[in-house]
């Protein structure tokens, strides 16, 4: 099912605004019946589509009754914590942060970081023993997703370790027998990486997930006490891990541990400039080894869409850099592996489209030629054949397309206006005409007929030179009246018009009709004669109310007349 996805779509509260299509780096996702559904085999879980989603119909799975019942068995759980909760809760310290989290029922907690740290040696080393090339971290979840399913020419090319939560999470296991991890950080795809190792970790957690959690059992992390005694990080304090959610966090720590003199190191983040950087980057020479570190988020994890702190990104790197400290730090010198593939990783499917078939889709949504591919974006897409690839692909529908759509009702607007027999004008508050049918430029007469086969529908034309009663409009754009109706001499002609509100004091509609027209003369009688017949039964109706109601008088007095001579027996 969708909702056990890390992301998931509300469907009875998505309302096809296409934001999250025209947001969605990747396009993962699929329009059906209205409704935009993620398609999860090319997700990356960045989480972009559940922080612009204006209806919050993209939603992050809550792992949250998860970890409660884990506590509940009382299993003893420990928490992988991310560096940047430093960001998250400002001015909070660790023995603050590990005191609440024991309160909630936890056993211990230990800094994600740990892992970082491991990672960065491991790959150092990798590094140093691999010829020259390019090399991709393999820190980031939603970067490993992007390459594997959508650049799976670059496979290869990530450094073939486990993450750094995946890797803290080994190493917890190892160290402390029988125990649990649960995430808890500011990225959704750490609960994909629970997902798919769920023996190294029980569950994903995100900052917002944490507050939630606080705010309904009451807690404030900040009135807890400082003990230090008490509340302490296991097995001890990260060093330069904690710079991990920052850009070129990971560089330094690696720097720190290579002895390679020729590397060059570059760092990235954002999924839009991440694929700028992925773009014909297989044409690199490989004079040198080339380390890219990549982070789908831009300013790095610190803005992480599992996070509810919106500020300054300047101020939550200086933050994470503050946390650097002289406080003697831990090693993992254990040695154990961090060796992974990713061969679990399918490549999305590519689908290539004739050109023919790609015309035959734009038709559908009435491009017949290039002036007609607008490429306004409206359903979500960069461009129109964009657009009808993902039509192809049953991806999108051509409802999406506004301009399509708007012809339509252009379309069937004027087909009915001309299909009408009376005369129809619609004019805006200027008593400029916004659309009229031939039949409203007939009665006018023949010059005003011309003059419509000039201008089809009179578009702009000023109604107080064609029509000499404009002022019964202005009447009605002025008063806001409903409707409003007049029976008017014209020439040798009698009008009936009939004017009604469309938008209050901005634009009226009215219908105009010759009543010397024989149909008209028909159609009147017949309407009148209705009108006369009800009058008329609704006066006998009265009638016979009122000769009812007397009679029933009379019967009455009668009855008490009789009863009062009737002697008594």
């Amino acid at each position: 099912m969708d909702i056990l996805k890390p992301v998931y779509t509300e469907q009875n509260d998505c309302q096809d605004c296409y934001k999250c299509i025209r947001e969605c780096p990747i396009k993962a996702i699929k329009v059906l019946n209205n409704s935009a559904q993620i398609l999860h085999e090319d997700c990356i879980y960045c989480g972009t589509c559940t922080q612009i989603c204006p209806v919050n119909a993209k939603k992050v799975r809550d792992d949250l009754k998860k970890v409660r019942k884990l506590l509940n068995r009382n299993e003893k759980i420990i928490v992988s914590l991310a560096p940047s909760f430093v960001t998250e809760f400002p001015n909070l310290s660790d023995t603050q942060m590990i005191a609440v989290l024991k309160e909630l029922g936890f056993f211990a907690v230990s800094e994600t970081a740990l892992g970082a740290q491991e990672v960065s040696r491991r790959v150092s080393e990798f590094i140093n023993k691999s010829d020259n090339g390019v090399f991709i971290s393999s820190a980031c979840p939603s970067v490993v997703e992007l390459i594997c399913k959508h650049y799976p020419e670059f496979k290869d090319n990530i450094t073939p370790v486990l993450s750094p939560l995946l890797t803290h999470a080994t190493y917890l296991k190892q160290k402390y027998k029988n125990t649990k991890i649960v995430f808890i950080g500011p990225c959704i795809a750490k609960k994909l990486e629970s997902d798919e190792f769920p023996d190294l970790i029980e569950a994903s957690l995100t900052f917002n997930d944490l507050r939630a959690w606080l705010e309904e059992e009451n807690l404030d992390p900040y009135l807890f006490s400082e003990d230090v005694r008490n509340n302490k990080f296991i097995p001890g304090k990260a060093g330069r891990g904690i710079l991990y959610p920052i850009d070129g966090g990971m560089i330094t720590g690696m720097k720190q541990n290579t002895t390679t003199t020729d590397a060059v190191y570059m760092t990235f983040s954002g999924v839009n400039n991440i694929q700028s950087v992925l773009t014909g980057l297989n044409k690199y020479r490989k004079s040198n080894k080339l380390f890219l570190e990549l982070l789908a988020c831009e300013g790095g994890c610190v803005n992480g869409p599992g996070t509810q702190k919106k500020y300054s990104t300047a101020i939550k790197r200086l933050e994470v850099i503050n946390k650097m400290s002289d406080e003697e730090t831990v090693v993992l010198n254990t040695d154990f592996s961090i060796d992974r593939n990713f061969d679990s990783i399918h490549s999305a499917s590519r689908i290539e489209h004739s050109e023919r078939s790609i015309k035959e889709a734009l038709t559908m949504i009435g491009k017949y030629s290039e002036k007609d591919e607008i490429n306004c974006g409206g359903c979500g897409y960069n461009s129109c054949r964009e657009f009808a690839k993902a039509y192809l692909e049953d991806k999108s529908e051509p409802n999406m397309c506004v301009s399509y759509m708007r012809k339509i009702a252009q379309d069937k607007s004027s087909a009915l206006l001309r299909k009408i027999p009376s005369g129809v004008v619609i004019v805006n508050d200027q008593l400029k005409i916004i659309e009229a049918n031939q039949s409203f430029a007939s009665i006018l007469g023949d010059e005003i007929k011309d003059l419509y086969d000039t201008i089809p529908g009179l578009v702009d034309a000023d109604l107080k030179k064609i029509f000499p009663f404009h002022k019964l409009f202005s009447s009605a754009l002025t008063t806001g009246v409903d409707s409003l109706e007049r029976d008017i001499k014209y020439e040798n002609k009698m009008l009936h018009v009939s004017i009604f509100s469309i938008h209050k004091n901005k634009i009226v509609g009215a219908i105009v009709r010759d009543m010397s027209q024989p149909y008209i003369q028909r159609e009147e009688v017949v309407t009148r004669a209705r009108t006369v017949n009800k009058k008329n039964l609704e006066t006998v109706q009265k009638i016979a109310y009122l000769l009812g109601e007397n009679a029933s008088e009379t019967e009455e007095m009668l009855n008490s007349i009789i009863e009062f001579y009737t002697p008594l027996e």
